[in-house]
């Protein structure tokens, strides 16, 4: 027999938290029923207050029977019922006479509610348009509630409202027969109140209660909902994953949908509601009016309406979250609440519509019944709401449209169904896919519109930029973004962003990524516009239109060119054939979720028949286990965590914590540690001894106990970067650098300062700062606008990127602009616009700065010596001939040691040097600038002074070097290394399934390498705080 739980222990939430019977109060219903007699039904009020009539709160069992069990799991052995008559009074219970039976002892008179539970407003939510009496019954209906504590955690609610006669709701109070009332009807409500927002569960589950409570006895309603109520609280909510409960519940068969993963919410709603009222411009425009944090109130003629379409557009905007009031349902006694100064959400019954209208200011009001949207009366004229990015809009539009919304259609050529539990199940599937579809299409919207903050980010000291990430959007969004960066919603995005967070966004983020995105990654270097990208803008005249040329290109023209595809600039996404439509929506099909039945829970319930429940729970959850396939660790860690929970709820700690431990090294993304934490906190002596025989199991108790002496609150903080304003030392300039974002590398920042402070004192005032800033962002503008015909780029790999121009010189091959990549040295012709290839820096033999003699003038000139050609390049670079010999040796250096140690590292970081030096000289401006600038020269001199070589059997046997802390501030250890070969995993993308190469950083950071690219898959994200010891792979 299992030993009773401690009673400190809290226990997980079940499906039910709450479970009310609202109505209106006894002595209105008998004034009611007076006067209907004696002036017929036409002299009825219309309109009453209702109250709670019965309420019962869970755990539904007796200390006696808890005793007698000896279980921890809640009967049903008690029941709380009372009657609130007035607002303010507190209310007395009831003596309950409707049940046949022995008398009952005193009930308590205090009822533990859960939090967020208000009984005060429950009742005006449950009917927010009154209680009406009806001439005829009228059809059941439903509607949802959104409740939020002081705290701001939600609790959701389903409402079903239904009619009795007159006559019987008078006896429902006192067991009494009564003539009846004809033509008189009167609304009763029945609320499930729930920690999960499981809104379409829910309301088959009260259909199913309808439809035994509106053929019933008047004596028979309470229990009916009594064993209602405790039937959906011992129905466990399912883990994180794809494993999804179902139960029955009379006729229906009920699926509880388990959210994706830890961090995202649960969906049990159509999330293409909206889509079926809006137009999709007007589902943009109202994503921009929470995007903007606007005060918005939705309405419509149908409650349940206002709730699903408000939850549809959080959905939406996922992993975004309204931050302000989410009321999506007001009552006829709250319409003061869109008064409210702040931000909020909240929702009205059209006919409030005109009234709202007029009196309010400012608001932004959404008619559901109409698919409109208009505004109050406004000191400001008009309520300023920008437009969504027109790239992103146009895709958003153009996936919305080719979606299919209606099941009508999806199933015409179907046959009808017999069996109702098949055509659910069809109907389901459906809505799942379509969900799904509706979620990867509003997820690529909000990745197309913050995908570059990330270029923006500083982790390190946890600074965003928002004024360069500013000058990077088109002129026509800045309205957008500059109210998006100030909200709550997006200041909470960046926490996440800096946290690294892999969350929905963030891995949408990275399946989308271009190789040109992955390659940028590992760049220490700023980033530049390469041939692929500019080649996606002369496509698209959108671009043209809002860039500013900076650099003077001699006559270059825009020569059509087939060979280079543009590609859609906003959603990359790669196949093997190459680009895909940006407009079609993926065929994205969701798996099949796997499902598991709960065991049937007989009535009435006792104590013995709870125990048997729980008993064939954990039976069939083992059975389900050992017929599991060995790799199938993704459900087995679900039944762990249902089985460890239902151990809990029969008292038996020590083997709920052995389930624990097995789920801790199967899953730890679903490991409940507050949960078992709480349980080790409430074992008995004999569980710690039993626990003490389990050596792996005290080991992990140790750990949890332990954790909180740890700091694991993460810092949450988010700056926007500012100059300076005092003189810094080496330390602090170097915490200025990483935050602008410029280099992170802190031996590359530490020559920076070097040079900038060459000859005087070794501190940087604010000035020089600011000017080696502002001539870095000018030299980056200059960059992004350079404007390559296309015959040009024909002869440039699609990732090379233009990163320094010359002034126009004259060479030995013409007049023109010599051009840096990371690879060449290429001369851009004057006059006809040409190409003609100076050298790649591979093939350079020697760099010399001389002089040319002309008309008694001395002009600096720069010779390259090239392997291939007899012919030494030569040109009159006057001023700039300094700079370009330090650029183009460096450059040169960073080559030869690229390819001697097979690491395109070194390239990168001797681009970074080049890009410092001309921003150094640039910033002083004085004749030592060129000395200043030798001092990140350090290939260069590393060639010259100190030779790297590496032993000839390395050399040998090396095939690619690759550095993990590439992008971070200093050299990261390798703790861990881990290779996994490509395969064709069901979860993995086609072009993803390559091999890969985890390397464990320090500080619980991993990269993870394309071991056939050996470009970065995923960059240095979190998978915690301490040294990574471990990494497994089960495949």
């Amino acid at each position: 027999m299992a030993e009773a739980a401690s009673p400190h222990l809290s226990l997980p939430s079940g499906l039910l938290e709450l479970c009310a019977l609202l109505g209106a109060p006894r002595d209105s219903l008998r004034s009611l029923e007076q006067v209907a007699y004696k002036k017929g039904v036409k002299h009825l009020s219309a309109l009453l207050d209702p109250e709670v009539l019965s309420i019962f709160v869970p755990p539904f069992i007796s200390k006696e029977d808890s005793q007698t069990a000896g279980a921890n799991c809640g009967t049903l052995g008690k029941t709380r019922m009372r009657s609130l008559r007035k607002k303010r009074e507190k209310p007395r219970p009831e003596q309950w006479k409707g049940l046949p039976g022995p008398p009952r002892a005193p009930e308590p008179e205090d009822v533990a509610v859960p939090g967020g539970v208000d009984l005060l407003t429950l009742p005006q939510l449950c009917f927010p348009g009154g209680v009406c009496v009806a001439t005829e019954p009228k059809e059941d209906c439903v509607h949802f509630l959104v409740l939020t504590d002081v705290c701001g955690n939600r609790t959701y609610g389903v409402v079903a409202q239904y009619y009795r006669p007159l006559h019987d709701e008078y006896c429902f109070y006192n067991g009494k027969t009564h003539r009846e009332c004809p033509g008189c009807f009167v609304p009763f409500a029945v609320c499930v109140v729930s920690r999960f927002p499981y809104y379409n569960s829910l309301k088959d589950c009260l259909s199913c209660l309808l439809a035994l409570l509106k053929p019933c006895k008047d004596f028979e309603v309470d229990s009916h909902i009594k064993d209602f109520a405790a039937k959906l609280s011992l129905i466990p909510s399912p883990p994180p994953g794809p494993l999804h409960l179902v139960f029955n519940m009379k006729s229906l068969q009920i699926v509880l949908p388990a959210r994706a993963d830890p961090e995202s919410p649960i969906l049990d709603l159509d999330l293409h509601l909206p889509l079926l009222c809006f137009r999709p411009e007007k589902v943009l425009q109202i994503l921009t009016c929470i995007l903007t944090e606007q005060r918005i109130v939705f309405f419509s003629s149908d409650w349940a309406l206002l709730t699903l379409v408000t939850e549809c557009f959080m959905a939406y905007l996922y992993p975004l979250q309204w931050q302000h009031p989410f009321v999506p349902i007001l009552s006829d006694q709250m319409l003061d609440f869109v008064m409210a100064p702040t931000s909020f959400l909240m929702g009205c019954h059209l006919d409030h519509f005109e009234e709202v209208s007029k009196e309010a200011d400012g608001l932004v009001l959404i008619n559901i019944d109409h698919g409109s949207i208009t505004y109050s009366k406004s000191t400001d004229d008009n309520v300023d709401i920008p437009d969504v990015p027109l790239l992103a809009a146009q895709t958003f539009i153009q996936r919305v449209q080719s979606l299919q919304l209606h099941h009508e259609l999806h199933a015409a050529h179907l046959l009808s169904s017999t069996d109702l539990k098949e055509g659910r199940a069809h109907r389901r599937s459906w809505q799942q896919k379509l969900n799904c579809q509706i979620q990867q299409t509003t997820l690529q919207l909000l990745v197309s519109i913050f995908r570059d903050v990330k270029n923006h980010l500083n982790y390190e000291h946890r600074v965003f930029n928002s004024e360069e990430f500013l000058k990077t959007r088109a002129p026509g969004d800045h309205q957008f973004y500059k109210q998006v960066l100030d909200t709550y919603m997006f200041h909470s995005f960046l926490k996440a962003r800096l946290n690294r967070r892999m969350d929905a966004f963030a891995q949408m983020d990275l399946d989308t990524q271009s190789e040109e995105d992955r390659i940028n990654g590992m760049l220490l270097s700023p980033r530049r516009p390469t041939v692929e990208k500019r080649a996606s803008r002369k496509s698209s005249h959108l671009h043209v239109t809002h860039r500013r040329m900076v650099v003077s290109m001699p006559n270059l023209q825009d020569i059509a060119m087939p060979e280079l595809a543009p590609r859609n600039s906003s959603l990359r996404l790669t196949d093997t054939a190459g680009c895909r439509g940006s407009s079609a929506v993926l065929n994205v099909t969701p798996k099949s979720p796997y499902t598991f039945k709960i065991p049937e829970i007989h009535f009435p319930l006792e104590s013995k028949c709870v125990q048997a429940y729980h008993a064939h729970f954990v039976s069939m959850l083992s059975e389900a286990m050992c017929f599991l396939a060995p790799d199938n660790s993704l459900l087995l860690a679900r039944y762990l965590y249902l089985r460890g929970l239902v151990y809990l709820m029969q008292g038996q700690l020590l083997n709920a914590l052995l389930d624990f431990q097995n789920l801790y090294k199967t899953d730890i993304r679903i490991f409940p540690t507050d949960l078992v934490k709480r349980t080790v906190e409430s074992m008995s002596a004999p569980e710690w001894e039993g626990a003490e025989q389990a050596p792996e199991l005290m080991r992990l108790i140790s750990e949890i106990l332990d954790k909180p002496h740890e700091a694991s609150k993460l810092d949450d903080h988010v700056k926007k970067f500012k100059l300076p304003k005092k003189h810094m030392q080496l330390g602090d300039f170097m915490k200025r650098v990483q935050e602008s974002g410029i280099v992170k590398d802190a031996s590359i920042i530490h020559r920076l300062f070097e040079a900038l402070t060459v000859g005087q004192e070794k501190q940087i005032d604010p000035e020089t700062f600011k000017d080696f800033y502002n001539c870095w962002k000018e030299t980056e503008a200059e960059a992004q606008e350079v404007s390559l015909p296309w015959l040009v780029m024909e002869h440039l790999d699609k990732n090379e990127c233009v990163c320094k121009l010359s002034s126009s010189v004259k060479t030995n091959l013409g007049v023109g602009k010599i051009a840096m990549t990371q690879k060449r040295l290429f001369l851009l012709t004057e006059g006809r616009p040409g190409y003609l290839e100076i050298s790649t820096f591979r093939n350079i033999e020697e760099v010399r700065r001389t002089t040319t003699t002309f008309l008694l003038r001395r002009i600096p000139t720069l010779k390259i010596r090239v392997a291939s050609k007899k012919e030494v390049f030569e040109a009159n670079l006057k001023t700039e001939c300094d700079l370009w010999h330090l650029m183009v040796k460096e450059m040169w250096a960073g080559k030869k040691l690229a390819d001697d140690h097979k690491d395109p590292h070194y390239v990168q970081q001797a681009l970074t040097n080049v890009l410092l030096m001309d921003a150094v000289v640039g910033t002083l401006q004085s004749p030592g600038a060129i000395y200043a600038a030798s001092k990140l020269s350090y290939f260069d001199k590393m060639s010259n002074e100190m030779p790297m070589t590496l032993p000839e059997t390395t050399l040998e046997t090396l095939k690619h070097k690759i550095n993990p802390s590439a992008g971070e501030a200093f050299p990261q250890a390798v703790d861990v290394l881990l290779y996994t070969p490509g395969h064709l995993d069901p979860a993995e993308k086609v072009e993803d399934a390559h091999p890969k190469l985890w390397c464990a950083l320090s500080e619980g950071k991993v990269t993870v390498f394309n071991a056939s690219s050996w470009t970065i898959h995923q960059h240095s994200f979190k998978v915690g705080t301490a040294k990574v010891i471990l990494v497994v792979f089960s495949w």
